[in-house]
């Protein structure tokens, strides 16, 4: 098993998501703070859908972002779900 910190709160063990960056202690990935980040939603909102955050945790999370953009975008885009297999009625809300 392999653990690094990478921040504060982010870190990588290679046991959880396959070494993908997530908040120390649980596995929730950078990855996912971003995408609500990219939706609008702000910082303090991110924890009334992961409220098993802190504020800190979650603006230490877009930091490293910030720093790691190349990284943190190939996660995201992997990660992708494909336009045809979301449910119209999500794509309408998105503006799509």
């Amino acid at each position: 098993m392999s653990v690094e910190t990478l921040s504060r709160y982010v870190t990588s063990n290679s046991e959880i998501l396959s070494g993908e960056p997530v908040i120390l202690g649980t596995r929730t990935s950078v990855r996912a703070i971003v995408g609500l980040w990219r939706l609008g939603i702000m910082p303090e909102e991110i924890l009334s859908h992961l409220p098993h955050l802190t504020l800190a945790q979650v603006f230490d999370a877009l930091s490293f972002y910030l720093d790691h953009q190349a990284e943190i975008n190939e996660y995201i885009e992997q990660n992708q779900v494909p336009n045809e297999l979301v449910h119209p009625s999500v794509r309408a809300a998105l503006g799509e």
